[in-house]
C-alpha cells in the first residue's frame, strides 16, 4: 500500500476525531446553558414545548408497543423537561458534528477514488500510446528484414571467406611453421 495513502487516511482520521473532540466543550456550554434559567426566557420555553412534545410522541409510541392504546401521558415538568432538552439538544450536536465529519470523508474519499482513476487511465493510455509506437517499429524492422537481400549476402560473405582461407593456406611456402600446421587444422575441419 502506498505509504503517501496511509498518512493521508490517518491523517483524516484524526483531524475529523480533532474536530469531534474541539465540539465538546462547545456540546457542555449548549447543555449547561439549556439547564440554566439563563438560556432566555423564549428559548428555554421553546425547548421545553419541543421537549414537551418529544416526550408525548416517545410515550405515545412506547405505550403502543407495549399494548397499552389509551393510556393518557402526564407531560413532563419544568425542570425534567429541560434537562431532556439539554441532553437532546447534546446528542443532536454531535449527531451533526459525526455526520458532518462523515459527510466530509465521503467527499474526500471519492474524490481521491477519482483522482487514482485518471491517473490510472493516463498510464493506461500511456501504456498503449507505446505499445502503438513499439508495434510500428517492429513492422518498419519486419520490412527492412524482409527487403535486404539475406541469402545472397551470406552466400557472399561464405565465399569471401573461403577466399580468405585459400589465400592463408596457399601453396605459397608459409613464413613459420605454425602458419602451415594452422592451414592443415583448417582444411581436416573444412573437409
Amino acid at each position: 500500500m502506498d505509504e503517501n495513502y496511509c498518512r493521508r487516511e490517518s491523517g483524516a482520521g484524526i483531524s475529523s476525531a480533532l474536530v469531534f473532540k474541539t465540539q465538546m466543550p462547545s456540546i457542555s456550554l449548549h447543555k449547561g446553558a439549556a439547564r440554566q434559567e439563563s438560556f432566555g426566557c423564549s428559548s428555554r420555553s421553546e425547548l421545553v414545548s419541543l421537549v414537551q412534545v418529544y416526550h408525548w410522541v416517545e410515550m405515545r409510541t412506547k405505550m403502543r408497543i407495549m399494548g397499552f392504546r389509551g393510556t393518557v401521558i402526564k407531560p413532563l415538568n419544568e425542570e425534567a423537561a429541560a434537562e431532556l432538552g439539554a441532553e437532546l439538544l447534546g446528542e443532536a450536536t454531535i449527531f451533526i458534528v459525526g455526520g458532518g465529519c462523515l459527510v466530509l470523508e465521503y467527499w474526500r474519499h471519492q474524490a481521491q477514488q477519482r483522482h487514482k482513476e485518471e491517473e490510472q487511465r493516463a498510464a493506461w493510455d500511456a501504456m498503449q500510446d507505446e505499445v502503438g509506437r513499439l508495434a510500428l517499429a517492429l513492422e518498419a524492422l519486419q520490412a527492412q528484414v524482409q527487403a535486404a537481400p539475406a541469402h545472397s549476402a551470406l552466400e557472399e560473405l561464405q565465399a569471401q571467406m573461403r577466399e580468405v582461407r585459400a589465400q592463408l593456406c596457399a601453396p605459397d611456402p608459409p613464413a613459420t611453421p605454425q602458419a602451415a600446421s594452422a592451414c592443415k587444422g583448417q582444411e581436416s575441419a573444412q573437409a
